[in-house]
């Protein structure tokens, strides 16, 4: 007797691990569609040789390579943290699709061969379903976005470890559904000629490549580490939440980055709500200057972050009355590692976060910076609880 799709789905969804998943592809023809639609929808490749057989699978099987919704593939020092592999987790609309991942994995290796990115080329060629692609690259080289040309997915969300190239360039012009993009180098060549040129120029330096103007129409998160891909990505694209960062130390550059920022930002086609800008070193006044240019940018954002929290009483009322004009405000993130004492109970970080509130009573999450140790405070119906993490909030707003 053939159950409901669903049912098949269910029994999958329960079952323990991946073998006993595979014990099911032989069960019956329904059963082995649900199975191995739970084995291969979201993959992980870490180890090297492990990737290039799993890549050659794939491709020996379209049947198999199509049902791949989500890749992530690490490149380099496995040991190495890669907690956001699994951010896409919940992003799709299809509850069943993460319920299993095939997480390619064995005993630690004194030394791992190179990635095989003629093997990664052939099997993005044929995940024609792809909508959530993650490439981390921890060691080696970074160019080889050329393993992007001649894919045919359209990606939702896309976290990229390659060098900024025509390959790369090549390949975001063609992803109309692009919503989430996380740009790691913008290399410092190229960034500084785009700092060069006029604001929304659409010609390019020598070697760059530049985004057409319909390109990743629907972008609204952007996440980089360089403001001057900012300023290449964002100008008249609908990004409504952005996180980068200054990279200049000198006041006078760093002003400049501000200003180079802020206008690109005013050329967004769509409502800004969260602005995540961190910095190598943090000043109080240029953090006060940052906070009043976005509060005369009139957005309407919801988090906001990292400023330094001023320790004497007048700058802080400043401050307040600066965040005050930021009526929408949800959460904040203030720096306070040149407070003496800094504040390090939990008693500390709830008067301080309530003293936030006073001002300010529509911010309900306080994120406190103390030497890049973050700590996160949350009111919930009025009470300040600690907890949380703080890693992906100005996403989340």
């Amino acid at each position: 007797m053939d159950l409901s799709l669903e049912a098949y789905r269910t029994v999958v969804k329960y079952v323990g691990n991946r073998s006993d998943i595979a014990l099911l592809c032989r069960v019956s023809k329904s059963f082995r569609h649900a199975a191995e639609r739970a084995l291969y929808n979201t993959l992980y490749m870490r180890k090297a040789h492990e990737t290039t057989v799993l890549c050659d699978t794939l491709v020996a099987q379209p049947r198999l390579s199509s049902l791949v919704e989500a890749l992530t593939i690490v490149s380099g020092d496995e040991g190495q943290s890669c907690a956001s592999a699994v951010e896409n987790e919940g992003d799709s609309d299809d509850d069943s699709r993460h319920e299993h991942d095939c997480d390619v994995e064995q005993e630690s290796e004194e030394k791992s061969p190179n990635t095989d990115w003629s093997s990664i080329s052939h099997i993005l060629k044929r995940t024609i379903n792809l909508r959530y692609l993650n490439i981390h690259i921890n060691d080696g080289p970074a160019s080889s976005a050329w393993v992007l040309d001649g894919c045919t997915f359209l990606l939702r969300k896309f976290h990229c470890d390659f060098d900024w190239d025509q390959h790369l360039v090549k390949f975001l012009d063609k992803q109309t559904e692009l919503e989430d993009l996380y740009i790691l180098d913008f290399q410092e060549a190229i960034a500084s000629e785009v700092a060069d040129l006029p604001l929304g120029s659409t010609s390019a330096p020598p070697g760059l490549g530049t985004l057409d103007a319909n390109g990743i129409p629907n972008l609204s998160k952007l996440e980089c580490t360089f403001i001057e891909a900012v300023v290449t990505i964002l100008p008249y694209r609908p990004v409504t939440h952005l996180k980068t960062c200054f990279s200049r130390s000198e006041i006078i550059a760093k002003r400049a980055e501000m200003r180079l920022l802020l206008s690109c930002v005013a050329l967004s086609t769509g409502p800004l709500r969260s602005l995540d800008i961190a910095d190598a070193t943090y000043h109080k006044s240029f953090s006060m200057e940052l906070l009043e240019n976005i509060v005369n940018l009139h957005v309407e954002l919801r988090y906001l972050g990292t400023l330094v929290l001023p320790i004497g009483g007048q700058e802080r009322l400043q401050f307040y009355g600066f965040l005050m004009r930021l009526p929408d405000t949800q959460c904040i993130e203030i720096e306070v590692s040149e407070w003496d004492p800094a504040p390090s109970t939990p008693p500390a970080f709830r008067a301080l976060a309530n003293e936030v509130r006073l001002y300010c009573p529509s911010i309900t999450c306080v994120v406190f910076v103390h030497d890049f140790d973050r700590t996160v405070v949350t009111a919930v119906d009025g009470i300040c609880q600690l907890g949380g993490d703080a890693e992906n909030l100005w996403r989340e707003v």
